[in-house]
């Protein structure tokens, strides 16, 4: 599982970002690792889903957590669960290698249209 920030550079993201970068060199690395096997090697990177994950972020503050979301529909879990059934049931000749998805009103990791 990784992220829209392993893929972008966004102030105060230092220490996320640097992680889901990681995420995705260790999936680029053992999809060459792995290609004489049947492994498949695949990472969802979503933008913004709402989670508990903000909640966490902010310790426990919900107006904060809240905020984050606030104006906009973000993605829920289940959107990327039915990303990770997707990947998961392709034929075995089949590797997706990466699947990006973005809520509707988002373009990038910062850029979303609020409508407030």
């Amino acid at each position: 599982m990784s992220s829209i920030a392993g893929h972008e550079k966004y102030s105060g993201g230092s220490v996320y970002c640097a992680t889901k970068h990681a995420v995705d060199a260790i999936t680029g690395v053992a999809r060459h690792d792995l290609v004489d096997t049947d492994i498949r090697i695949s990472a969802l990177s979503p933008g913004a889903v709402k989670t508990e994950f903000s909640v966490v972020r902010f310790k426990g503050d919900m107006d904060k957590a809240d905020s984050v979301y606030a104006g906009f529909d973000p993605l829920t879990a289940a959107d990327i669960a039915e990303d990770a059934v997707w990947v998961a049931t392709r034929p075995l000749h089949v590797q997706v290698a990466e699947v990006v998805t973005l809520a509707n009103a988002q373009c990038s990791a910062k850029g979303l249209s609020r409508k407030l």
